[in-house]
């Protein structure tokens, strides 16, 4: 399999459904947001970027499950699993693509996980619980390495009911095969990817992003849904509920979507401490450079 990752607004996706096109690929994506139906505007789908060379570029884990449900890291795993098996069945390339760098992590290193349950009872104790509180009861558990799951409480709570059930029932646990991979990473630079991350939020937001948040919730998203998905649909979310303004919704959000692309790559650097090697790519080379580097590794590893 060969992997493309990269920070928000890097070119990951038509750097992949290229390759896809040279290597007669299909990409299965690693975003934990392009899963949801309807969340297409605020999540970058940009379903346009799957053709390359006039062909349509088959895609996987895109589309799969309404807003509201409570997409997992063993939800990826699975349906990851049941893609990839499709695709090499067929004798097509496997393109692993995203962001998510938590979700690219378990493939990589196969991580060992289980389905676990709504704990309702466990819920009602942790929601009267202070966050702080919350912080260092999970760190009981474990070490803290995603910091989304430390300042949304909902991801908290969710967070420490899977280590509780974890730890009770380690019978339950599944396992997965390792896969050969050659893992090949785009960092055009803080700077480059600062400029697009606001070009692209402008542009969004010309193309209808706000209206699309008023009709999940007109479909029956909930408000708080929406700020548990974070970024584009929280700060939107916010201001169709009045509580600031437009400008104030998009100066936020532009920071916020700032602050994301650095911890994306803070938490690719870790995944390099712990053993994944990443190609990096020049971001100055042109695409079919970029395509070409990849291919000289492929030819010997793969």
């Amino acid at each position: 399999m060969i992997v493309i990752l990269g920070p928000t607004a890097c070119g990951k996706t038509k750097l992949a459904t290229t390759l896809a096109s040279v290597l007669d690929g299909e990409i299965i994506s690693a975003d934990s947001r392009q899963v949801y139906r309807g969340m297409d505007i605020g999540t970058g789908k940009d379903l346009s970027d799957y053709q390359a060379d006039g062909k349509n570029i088959p895609y996987h884990l895109i589309d799969i499950v309404d807003p509201g449900y409570e997409f997992s890291l063993f939800d990826f795993q699975e349906h990851f699993y049941q893609s990839y098996k499709d695709v090499v069945q067929r004798k097509k390339m496997p393109i692993l693509c995203g962001g998510t760098g938590l979700y690219i992590e378990s493939i990589l290193k196969s991580y060992s996980l289980l389905k676990v349950p709504e704990n309702e009872i466990l819920r009602s104790e942790l929601e009267s619980k202070e966050l702080m509180d919350l912080v260092e009861l999970l760190k009981t558990y474990r070490k803290v390495h995603n910091t989304t799951d430390i300042v949304d409480k909902r991801r908290l709570i969710r967070a420490i009911e899977i280590e509780k059930y974890s730890l009770e029932h380690p019978e339950a646990k599944k396992e997965f095969p390792k896969i050969k991979s050659l893992v090949f990473g785009i960092n055009p630079g803080r700077e480059i990817v600062r400029k697009r991350i606001t070009n692209r939020l402008n542009q969004r937001l010309q193309e209808g992003m706000v209206e699309e948040v008023q009709q999940l919730i007109k479909s029956g998203v909930s408000h708080d849904t929406l700020e548990f998905y974070g970024l584009e649909y929280k700060f939107i979310s916010q201001f169709l509920q009045e509580k600031i303004s437009f400008e104030e919704m998009k100066l936020r959000l532009n920071i916020a979507i700032h602050q994301f692309a650095k911890r994306q790559m803070t938490f690719f650097r870790r995944m390099e401490k712990n053993d994944i090697r990443i190609h990096w790519i020049d971001p100055q080379i042109s695409l079919e450079e970029q395509i070409q580097f990849i291919l000289s590794f492929a030819k010997n590893q793969l």
